[in-house]
């Protein structure tokens, strides 16, 4: 088995690295969450406005 001590410099990099990116993954799920709740809004909103009105 080979030990490969790596610095603390590179283990601050890499666990930056990587915490950055699931937060670039979450955020990137709740925009596109987002644009799906505007989308489903604005197609309601549509409906609303083409349904009769009952006056």
């Amino acid at each position: 088995m080979i030990k490969i001590e790596l610095s603390k410099e590179y283990i601050l990099l890499f666990n930056t690295l990587t915490d950055t990116a699931q937060a670039l993954a979450r955020l990137r799920t709740e925009l596109m969450l987002a644009q799906q709740q505007a989308e489903e809004l604005f197609l309601s909103a549509e409906d609303d406005a083409d349904a009769p009105s009952e006056t």
